[in-house]
């Protein structure tokens, strides 16, 4: 099994209680991935992870519960940084794959660190982007044993 980089809606979907087949799920995936060593993060994702589960007037978590979420989720996943070549990689991804500038980040992070898969819900399940492959493990019919 390859690394696989963890899209922020996975890890929403981890903390909220609002589906709880996609809760159910989200946390099974994160579980196989720190038991399997293979899950990475992005500084980008977990800056979004953080806006994500504060915002609105009914947020999924407290500030500093996010925070506190945050921190271990970076201590259980080896984190990329954001760099110079990501950012002009995301900016070619938008332009030839027309792609949005954020989802074109988490895109090139997976492709300049070498990181085949990315699991998402933000992309057509299979959908293969210069070596980059995009899966939906929330979906119905995705199973994560077979797949491992």
């Amino acid at each position: 099994m390859d690394q696989v980089l963890i899209d922020t809606n996975i890890l929403v979907y981890a903390h909220s209680r609002s589906d709880d087949v996609r809760h159910a799920r989200a946390v099974a995936v994160l579980e196989t991935l720190i038991e399997s060593g293979l899950g990475r993060l992005s500084g980008q994702i977990l800056g979004e992870f953080i806006a994500a589960t504060t915002r609105g007037t009914r947020p999924i978590l407290a500030i500093g519960d996010a925070l506190a979420q945050a921190s271990l989720l970076a201590i259980a996943f080896p984190v990329f940084d954001l760099t110079r070549f990501i950012v002009l990689e995301a900016a070619r991804g938008v332009r030839q794959h027309k792609l949005s500038y954020y989802d074109a980040q988490i895109w090139a992070t997976a492709r300049l660190n070498q990181v085949p898969t990315i699991f998402t819900e933000d992309f057509a399940s299979g959908r293969r982007l210069e070596g980059v492959q995009f899966l939906d493990p929330l979906r119905s019919g995705f199973d994560l044993a077979q797949w491992r």
